[in-house]
């Protein structure tokens, strides 16, 4: 049924029938559908019709011997087993911290303290964990398309909403951009459809980095210019409506009080609103490289550096530089360190002259997959929750849109950005 169920659902998405089904249902990967197994969710059932016989409050049901039917290839209670086994392992090592995670910040459930209920519940999650398990190990076997295992950038995940507010080509796009099965130089190569391997504007390697990204012919056109300033544009944007907002300003106490506390009771801690670095100065302005018409400030100091955005205060003396990058998914580190090497006299200038000074580099993947680094941008302007996820969607959607242009128009000798670009 499942296999019935891919051929349709590859149909509609606009992807070819090698595409892997991992990516349809993985919920670890770079990109995760709304989108579930149908044999997992069987397996899920039959573990759970399972359960409610073995641990039922009659005794007579629990003494039946009943059994689960669930084929020949897979059991229910051999997994129920399974999925307990696990659950005590990761008992006896306790909750590790993975990031910067400090001890006790995520709640962790133990299986000898918990209820039937609760452990009715975790052996089903860990069913479910163990089979996405087994997705993630076969999708790093993939050679072409298992490439998405090497990133280290946040994950995207597409609901329902945008699955059905996105154009056709876009999520066509967007899954086969993603997993390699474009219709590239080199995969139609590899597939017997074409006689060499090579870019038709250049004459190297056609592969999909190498269209996206790498192309020499592509980048003396203008043609990565055009995208970078596409997403440019969205993140100026954004950061002049963070600008324009108006911030009360800070008011020192003039005595600090000292809050006693009785014998018995507990302190009040009152929550205190986090500080960005737009509250901290008044009168904020910003000039952007859009057009190559970006002169750094002469009250500040002279230089022929242009970073992509400048925001600087003349009350506060406080300036913000910001470069933004639109390199390839597993360039995005390389790209940060190529721009953080590209700054650090202009940054020490204009400390000597009294200003306190910050650089962030951005990296958006041309994919539409922005680095962590887009969201300590957005944490550090002052968007938090729902507003800082909508900013940073538009930024990989731009990113997106302008890479899914440039793809349609790969092969053309001569470059006039039209349909987005207008």
């Amino acid at each position: 049924m499942e296999r019935k169920f891919n051929k349709h659902l590859r149909r509609w998405l606009g992807i070819p029938p090698s595409f892997t089904s991992l990516g349809l249902y993985i919920r670890s990967g770079q990109l995760q559908l709304p989108l579930s197994s149908v044999v997992e969710e069987f397996k899920v059932a039959k573990c759970r019709l399972s359960l409610i016989y073995r641990d039922s409050r009659d005794q007579l049901t629990r003494e039946a011997g009943v059994r689960t039917r669930s084929g020949r290839k897979w059991a229910a209670s051999t997994a129920i087993d399974l999925a307990e086994c696990s659950l005590r392992t990761k008992e006896i090592i306790g909750n590790p911290c993975t990031g910067r995670q400090g001890l006790g910040t995520a709640h962790f459930q133990q299986w000898s303290k918990s209820s039937p209920r609760e452990k009715r519940i975790m052996i089903l999650d860990e069913v479910r964990n163990l089979e996405e398990e087994g997705r993630r190990a076969k999708s790093i076997e993939l050679v072409t398309q298992g490439t998405w295992t090497r990133w280290n950038l946040p994950k995207r995940t597409i609901t329902w909403s945008e699955l059905w507010r996105l154009e056709p080509f876009r999520i066509s796009f967007l899954l086969r951009a993603v997993y390699d099965t474009l219709p590239t130089p080199v995969n139609l190569h590899r597939w017997g459809r074409r006689e060499d391997p090579m870019c038709r504007l250049c004459g190297g390697k056609g592969t999909m980095a190498h269209i996206l990204s790498g192309c020499k012919i592509a980048l003396i056109q203008g043609r990565y210019r055009w995208r970078h300033d596409k997403v440019l544009a969205v993140l100026a944007d954004i950061l002049e409506k963070e600008r324009g907002k108006r911030r009360p300003a800070k008011v020192r106490p003039l005595l600090s009080t000292i809050a006693f506390v009785k014998e018995g009771q507990r302190p009040v801690v009152h929550s205190q609103a986090r500080q960005n670095l737009l509250q901290s100065a008044q009168g904020w302005e910003m000039e952007v490289d859009l057009g190559r018409r970006l002169h750094f400030p002469e009250a500040i100091l002279s230089t022929t550096l242009r970073p992509d955005i400048i925001m600087w205060s003349l009350e506060g003396k406080r300036i913000m530089l910001v470069e933004l990058t639109v390199p390839w998914e597993e360039g995005c580190e390389e790209a940060a360190e190529r721009k953080n090497g590209k700054y650090p006299q202009l940054v020490q200038d204009c400390r000597d002259k009294g200003w306190t000074t910050w650089l962030m580099t951005v990296e958006v993947g041309c994919r539409g997959f922005p680095a962590q680094s887009a969201w300590n941008l957005m944490t550090k302007v002052g968007l938090r929750g729902h507003l800082r996820k909508a900013a940073i969607r538009r930024l990989g959607e731009a990113a997106e849109r302008a890479s899914c242009w440039l793809w349609h128009k790969r092969e053309g000798i001569s470059w006039k950005p039209g349909g987005e670009g207008q």
